[in-house]
């Protein structure tokens, strides 16, 4: 049987907002859910903090995350992609 398989760990898309850190960016996961009560769609947000080794991610860039085994007390999770480069002001 030859399918193909379904990866095991999760991947997030998010927005860089912190690039401070060595080796670490911060990323502004979004999310649009139902409300249980009142159906309205209400954006959610999470912070994650993932390990960027070579520190070739920067503030405004648009990144994919994947879920890891723990790197710090905080940072479980490391950046994958460049998905889209912050635009220059």
């Amino acid at each position: 049987m030859t399918e193909a398989k379904k990866s095991l760990n999760r991947t997030l898309i998010g927005k860089v907002v912190s690039d401070k850190r060595e080796k670490t960016v911060t990323v502004l996961v979004e999310r649009r859910v139902k409300h249980a009560l009142y159906g309205k769609i209400v954006a959610k947000s999470s912070k994650y903090h993932a390990h960027d080794e070579k520190s070739e991610f920067h503030m405004g860039d648009v990144i994919e995350i994947t879920e890891s085994r723990p790197i710090s007390k905080t940072k479980n999770w490391v950046a994958t992609r460049l998905i889209e480069k912050a635009e220059m002001v």
